[in-house]
């Protein structure tokens, strides 16, 4: 009996220092007179210790403590960085005395427990009870509901496994968690095998016949960690158990089906590196250093079978060098390119004998980026392949099933674009062309024998259908229409347009109309800036917002502004150093196109935006505020300096490239910009009603940047209804969450607009 009773006793001494440990402690390191905070988080999990480091001056979040120790005696001792780095320290009394000791040097640390807080200024965000009030605001009977227009589909994500036996998908439950099922195709049995808990699986996919990989962040911080896990739902495994440090997915290697190759920001979250992991057991080998921080590598390209063949190098922040590997197995400069150019590799051309052959997409000699058959140990174009006179080309499909035989080219002009190539597409293009006549249609995914496929069909009226293609028989059968609440003939129709801005550039964009404005009456519009700015571009298709808007009543204008993408390297270039400001003009211009038109109301117009277009919102308030009745700001940047000095770690080498398409602070004549175009210095302009929301783990847009514009609004007595969802990044992901927001925005809208 008294054997058991220590081992009561030593079991109650653990969990008492367990709980005393558990949560943040801070302290800071005098390093030469200059103090350096460190924050170490620790938590129990399976009676076990684990923990991470936070070096906030150094941008460093998240360094996992790989061995943590406690003894009866409140002695604790932890290691990282390979036992590079150690602290050993007594518990007492709510502190923490110790050493902290890297290589050779070792300072005294003292760590205090500290509560940490929620983000940003918690006394900000409007009460629950306060945005219920303005959701309110909307009173209309109408047909269809937010929750009909934003809900998750009951199923979505629809996937085929690699030889066919098995579809994939998503299911949301009750408590409008997505989770992941596998059906057997021949025998129609499904099993839930990814559950989604509080964190939101943010994309998975096949990586062989028996296994599933996954990616999910914390609370939309997207710090990305891959999982893997068996269609038995055996050996569930995080493969990169890293905080801190976010993973991009390179290669699916279908010719080694247990590997995959990734990119990794592990040793310094400034720059990625490659690695091949085994998705089976989570081995893991690093397959190239980024050592050289002043020019990193920016890209890696492997080819089929694995083999590092090429990367491009960032030099001087606004260049790009493109490295190929030679007989020799060295790698040769071939192309140095400014960063707004386009010259890389779509992909190996493992049809042609020479293997040094690839699908290149470039722009070096054009305005609008071509395809290219590329020789690069050459360095010289083989053939031309595909162009398009008024839009930039980029897509191109390969079969592996047929020796790599070249299916057909894409691209986006006022719609999506696709043009056959090889015999055998054209085919099956002008058979999905005939039964999908006036639709948008894509190949969402097929089997490798390419004997099945599935086919996502969409417009501007239908939100999306799968459809299950069977080829041998020539049979093509519905599989799941994913909001069949929403009628077609009940849907707005988007109407490309085409303007010229007041210096003469030819714009692009859209219009949806409620059917009101189809009859002849002038309707209320949002205007809708898309966020980017440089190479993003809105385009046709169902879009959930300006279909929820037009059936309030309410017309939705998009607009490419300068900067957007798809229109040639020139239009990009128009934007740089015009953000906020002719990029602003293109948009004030197609709103006077519009009304020009007759189709909206000049007295009742909106501005909402997300990203930039969140600060093309507020910068609209400051800028031209006769032109607007209202505006509601989405995550968007409200002070240019903050923004830039708060990005994350992994955009810092590309500081440079954001300079020179916003603005650069250490030139005197674009601080003079920046102070004019950065809306929190003209608060007084503000004279509209103004709605913010913002995620506050956004790693993007800092939630700094809404707080600013909230508090100044607030300290000069203006009322701004501020909404806040901690459990979210940049734009909300969680279905409850965007339930809220859009019927607070409906209500906003209904109050500036109607009453």
């Amino acid at each position: 009996m008294r054997i058991l009773f220590v081992i009561i006793t030593i079991c109650f001494n653990l969990n008492l220092i367990a709980q005393n440990i558990t949560g943040a402690w801070s302290g800071n390191l005098d390093i030469q007179g200059q103090e350096m905070e460190l924050i170490f988080h620790f938590e129990k999990e399976d009676n076990e210790y684990i923990g991470t480091l936070d070096i906030p001056s150094q941008g460093a979040i998240g360094i996992p403590i790989e061995k943590i120790e406690i003894s009866q005696k409140k002695q604790l001792s932890l290691s990282l960085m390979g036992g590079t780095i150690t602290y050993e320290g007594i518990l007492d009394n709510g502190l923490i005395t110790g050493k902290f000791k890297q290589g050779a040097i070792e300072l005294d640390l003292n760590l205090n427990k500290t509560e940490m807080k929620k983000p940003g200024n918690i006394n900000l965000p409007s009460s629950e009870e306060a945005l219920e009030l303005l959701a309110a605001q909307e009173t209309g009977n109408y047909k269809y509901s937010v929750e009909d227009y934003f809900a998750r589909p009951a199923s979505s994500s629809f996937k085929l496994s690699p030889n066919g036996k098995y579809m994939s998908f998503r299911k949301k439950d009750e408590n409008l968690k997505n989770h992941v099922y596998v059906k057997n195709v021949s025998s129609g049995e499904e099993n839930r095998i990814i559950v989604e808990g509080e964190e939101l699986i943010r994309g998975y996919g096949w990586a062989n016949e028996e296994r599933l990989v996954y990616v999910m962040d914390k609370g939309g911080n997207e710090d990305y960690h891959l999982f893997a896990i068996n269609i038995d739902g055996s050996n569930q495994k995080e493969l990169t158990p890293y905080d801190g440090v976010k993973v991009n997915i390179l290669e699916l290697l279908k010719e080694d089906k247990n590997h995959m190759i990734i990119s990794m920001n592990m040793n310094n979250p400034q720059v990625f590196e490659p690695y091949k992991i085994n998705i089976i057991t989570g081995e893991i080998e690093q397959l190239y250093e980024n050592k050289d921080l002043e020019s990193p590598i920016d890209g890696y390209v492997f080819d089929k079978n694995g083999e590092l063949r090429a990367y491009s190098k960032l030099k001087d922040g606004v260049k790009y060098e493109l490295f190929y590997k030679m007989d020799d197995d060295n790698f040769k400069l071939i192309h140095e390119t400014n960063w707004d150019e386009s010259f890389y590799i779509s992909s190996f051309n493992y049809a042609s004998d020479n293997k040094h052959e690839a699908y290149v997409v470039s722009n070096l000699q054009t305005d609008k980026t071509e395809i290219f058959s590329y020789d690069l140990s050459k360095n010289k174009v083989v053939k031309k392949l595909f162009s398009n006179d008024q839009y930039d080309v980029s897509g191109i499909s390969i079969s592996r099933n047929r020796n790599w035989e070249l299916d057909y080219f894409s691209y986006e002009g006022e719609k999506y674009n696709l043009v056959p190539v090889s015999d055998y597409f054209k085919k099956l293009h002008s058979r999905l062309s005939e039964e999908f006549e006036n639709y948008d249609f894509y190949i969402s995914d097929k089997t490798d024998d390419e004997s099945q496929y599935l086919i996502y069909v969409t417009s501007d009226k239908l939100y999306g259908k799968y459809y299950f293609f069977d080829v041998e028989k020539n049979e093509i059968k519905l599989l799941f229409d994913l909001m069949p609440q929403l009628n077609e003939e009940d849907m707005s129709t988007m109407k490309p347009i085409k303007f010229k801005s007041r210096d003469g550039l030819t714009i692009h964009g859209y219009i949806t109309l409620p059917k009101s404005a189809i009859n002849g009456e002038k309707v209320p519009v949002i205007v809708n800036p898309h966020g980017g700015p440089q190479g993003i571009r809105d385009s046709w298709g169902f879009n959930p917002e300006a279909q929820l808007f037009a059936s309030r009543g309410y017309a939705t204008l998009h607009v490419n502004f300068r900067i957007s993408g798809g229109y040639g390297k020139e239009f990009l270039r128009k934007g740089f150093k015009e953000i906020g400001r002719k990029a602003m003009n293109d948009v004030e211009d197609g709103l006077q196109y519009v009304i020009e038109q007759g189709w909206v109301d000049a007295e009742k117009v909106a501005i909402y935006g997300a990203s930039h277009g969140g600060y093309a919102v507020l910068r609209g308030l400051t800028k031209t505020p006769e032109l607007y009745s209202c505006g509601i700001d989405y995550v968007g940047v409200s002070n240019l300096y903050t923004f830039m000095q708060s990005m994350p770690a992994y955009w810092k080498p590309y500081l440079e490239i954001i300079k020179a398409i916003w603005y650069d602070e250490d030139n005197a004549e674009e601080k003079k910009i920046m102070d004019e175009v950065s809306p929190v210095f003209h608060i007084d302009k503000i004279t509209k009603p103004l709605f913010v929301i913002q995620g506050a783990n956004d790693p993007r847009v800092n939630i700094d940047e809404s707080d600013q514009i909230v508090s100044g609004l607030r300290a000069k007595g203006v009322d701004v209804p501020y909404m806040v969802k901690y459990d979210e990044g940049h734009g909300f992901g969680k279905e409850e969450n965007m339930m809220d927001l859009y019927k607070a925005m409906m209500g906003f809208l209904a109050q500036n607009l109607k009453n």
